[in-house]
């Protein structure tokens, strides 16, 4: 009965995915209802995720189009709406509140800072996410340490802990000192957690895309260091195996692979082995995985994703496990919003280019079936799937929230004043 009445509470969209993935999981009322009431009462944690992403203003983007930008110009005003528009239209506000209530959600760690290493385009994606947080300060707040992400379920709230999708250099390769200074400035700015390469090699080490893996750098080893002494968790959900191990082993504090999946499961570039989860988790790391139907392979849905948690679980312990889904609810246009302008063709950066034919890219892998039951939205039937899987309500709290916050925790500890 209360599953029936919240569900007649949901957007219609919302809605929709849910049935797609009950209809996939096929939960008895039992394990449905102990899920639900179990997701709710915990304290739940995306590792790496997007959170709901407005629907972008099309005039905006139009214009810049008419005023003869550069490609990369016009994504940039398409990318700064879908990630602020939700603070300045209040229809957008209503649904991202929506999707973040429908979610159960209480902290995303959240894609602030582009791929690669250069501090000015980094910085961009940091901006709009403050932009959110301070202008709808009654929804959302922004997470520095466990503790907030703690004060923000018990004012009924949500928050971002920001995280980028790689280290900020000064490019100016003079010397280590001064080439992580950027580091500093980024964890005073809120940044809690960083990638060490994503995809390709850079200087700090190899990634998941390269050919030959030569793992960490002598910079990247430094970086690690800097990272731990200014309370920064490593990141290496895009770099190689090697690079992995080697990160693990020499942080001090535990790092995270914050979205992966599990390459004894489907062999991806972007999924670990289970040499590497068991490495990280002994060195008391979590490994996140992600709800990307490519990474998960199979049937790419719902159950897929169980299947890879169960797998991680098994191979690491329920202490080492996560979930970073690594995907956004997209929301509905608001009235009067002009159809959608065809964006340029995607300029990919070198550290973010996949290897050809790649199958994230593949169709097949964006079937309904696949992206509605595993929608942001639905993660409360991620944890009654963890249900009827018979993990204990113990270790689902673990996956859902409990250990990355054991992770970040672990990282407050090591803050320094210099």
């Amino acid at each position: 009965m209360n599953h029936e009445r919240n569900e007649s509470k949901l957007d219609p969209r919302i809605a929709a995915d849910r049935q797609v993935a009950l209809s996939l999981l096929k939960p008895t009322p039992a394990q449905l209802q102990h899920g639900l009431e179990l997701h709710a009462q915990s304290l739940v944690v995306d590792a790496y995720g997007f959170s709901a992403a407005a629907h972008a203003d099309a005039r905006l983007t139009r214009a810049a189009v008419e005023q003869k930008l550069s490609p990369e110009a016009v994504r940039r005003v398409y990318v700064e709406s879908m990630m602020t528009r939700m603070a300045l239209d209040e229809h957008q506000r209503t649904c991202f509140e929506q999707a973040w209530r429908a979610s159960g959600v209480t902290c995303v760690i959240r894609n602030s800072g582009e791929e690669g290493n250069r501090p000015e385009i980094m910085m961009e994606r940091l901006a709009y996410n403050t932009f959110v947080t301070d202008r709808l300060p009654d929804i959302m707040t922004r997470a520095v340490t466990a503790q907030d992400i703690h004060n923000a379920k018990a004012s009924g709230r949500h928050c971002f802990l920001f995280t980028t999708n790689g280290v900020p250099l000064s490019m100016a390769q003079r010397d280590a000192v001064d080439e992580l200074r950027y580091i500093r400035i980024f964890r005073q700015l809120g940044v809690r957690m960083m990638h060490m390469t994503y995809n390709r090699r850079n200087p700090l080490g190899d990634g998941c895309a390269e050919t030959n893996d030569g793992g960490l750098s002598d910079l990247g080893r430094d970086a690690i260091a800097e990272m731990n002494r200014l309370s920064i968790i490593v990141d290496t959900a895009h770099s190689s195996e090697r690079t992995c191990i080697e990160a693990a082993a020499c942080s001090t504090k535990p790092i995270m692979i914050s979205h992966t999946a599990c390459a004894a499961l489907n062999k991806h570039c972007r999924c670990k082995g289970d040499h590497v989860l068991r490495a990280v988790a002994d060195h008391g790391g979590v490994t996140g995985i992600a709800a990307m139907p490519a990474f998960l392979g199979g049937n790419g849905d719902i159950n897929a994703f169980l299947d890879h948690i169960d797998h991680a679980i098994r191979v690491a312990g329920a202490d080492h496990v996560a979930i970073g889904t690594d995907v956004a609810s997209m929301l509905p246009p608001s009235p009067g919003d002009e159809p959608e302008v065809g964006l340029p063709p995607s300029l990919r950066h070198y550290e973010s280019h996949w290897p050809e034919n790649d199958a994230i890219f593949d169709p097949h892998w964006s079937q309904p079936a696949m992206v509605q039951s595993l929608a942001w939205t639905n993660w409360p039937l991620f944890t009654v799937g963890l249900v009827q899987r018979g993990h204990s309500d113990e270790t689902i709290m673990k996956v859902i929230g409990a250990n990355a916050l054991r992770v970040l925790r672990a990282s407050d500890e090591a803050m320094s004043p210099a």
